[in-house]
């Protein structure tokens, strides 16, 4: 009965990773979609290829902060099976509540803080605020701002270095170079979104196995967690979802390729720089962050910050509104086990 409910939540996990692929597949895409340089369809398999291609050289640190730097995990297997296996569901199903919410909103929130906000929700009813790891949920609140100013200020600097560079060439000369320099671009942030957010996954299944089944073994990373956890992430970014598209591409700002090279280049390597440190931050706040700082180079007016304004409300919200939904789903689950048994 055990293993059938550890084999059950493991699914749910990948599901979670192929909603959050799916999700996030603007992210990836909107750019490069929005310039023109890729069509929708082949702009998506370009991405979903990074993705990927993330799991041979992305390492495990954001997998370890997000399995044992959020909630206490010693605790929590101290609790015993059922409550691991409750937390983690709850959490998954209150992330994937809010993910499914949003992207019919058609608002890039962050799968990154919606995931943790899960973790949050559904352990406070078990261990109390003594389940939390203090130090870790305040890093992930820090870089909910940080992490897209970085974004900004590298994105903002690529754009003006870049310009600066090719200020004497022609616009087609510009145009055709930076249309082949942003299928460069295109996958290094695609590499980033697959190191970023597909270890969050594994972080969450290693909770699951060393909380139940394998205990008594130490808490590590397997590779076959990192294959599958990349496989479903990519996947669920070529299935991805066109709303957000539109949001990031087009609603945001216009950019023209050298732009689109600049906010992808500035975003990919915060979010890589951030995950060698462990931090799982948000691949939509720090690409917003860099579309928006490419598009300010043209001039206040250039950003649509009306739209700028729901995204960070959307942005505000993701981590209580993903907890509030783990909670209720918990409780939900209690209710259920009760009448059952």
């Amino acid at each position: 009965m055990l293993l059938a409910a550890v084999i059950l939540i493991v699914g749910v996990a990948l599901i979670f990773d192929f909603i959050n692929g799916f999700h996030d597949a603007a992210n990836s895409i909107a750019t490069v979609v929005s310039t023109r340089v890729l069509s929708p369809n082949l702009a998506v398999a370009w991405a979903a290829f990074f993705n990927f291609i993330a799991a041979f050289g992305g390492g495990v640190h954001v997998a370890n902060t997000m399995g044992k730097g959020i909630i206490n995990f010693d605790m929590l297997r101290d609790a015993g099976p059922t409550a691991v296996l409750s937390v983690i569901f709850s959490a998954l199903v209150g992330a994937i509540a809010w993910n499914l919410l949003t992207w019919w909103w058609g608002l890039p929130s962050s799968s990154s803080h919606a995931l943790a906000g899960g973790m949050i929700g559904a352990t406070l009813p078990v261990l109390s605020f003594q389940g939390l790891v203090g130090s870790g949920i305040a890093k992930i609140a820090a870089f909910i701002v940080l992490s897209p100013l970085i974004g900004m200020v590298l994105g903002t600097s690529l754009m003006l270095v870049s310009t600066w560079v090719v200020h004497k060439q022609t616009p087609l000369y510009v145009d055709v170079w930076f249309r082949r320099l942003q299928l460069v671009s295109s996958a290094i942030f695609s590499f980033s979104h697959g190191t970023n957010d597909a270890q969050k996954v594994m972080g969450i299944i290693a909770v699951v196995l060393f909380g139940t089944i394998w205990k008594d073994r130490p808490f590590h990373i397997d590779w076959w967690m990192i294959i599958s956890c990349h496989a479903a992430i990519s996947l669920g970014t070529f299935f991805g979802g066109w709303r957000i598209v539109r949001t990031m591409g087009h609603s945001l700002t216009k950019l023209a390729p050298i732009g689109g090279f600049s906010a992808e280049t500035g975003g990919g390597v915060t979010i890589i720089a951030l995950a060698a440190a462990g931090i799982p931050v948000s691949t939509t706040h720090t690409i917003t962050g860099a579309i928006v700082g490419v598009g300010a180079t043209r001039g206040w007016r250039a950003v649509k910050w009306g739209v700028a304004g729901r995204i960070i409300w959307a942005w505000v919200f993701t981590i209580p509104a993903a907890a509030l939904m783990a909670a209720l789903v918990y409780g939900l689950t209690q209710l259920v086990v009760r009448l059952v048994g």
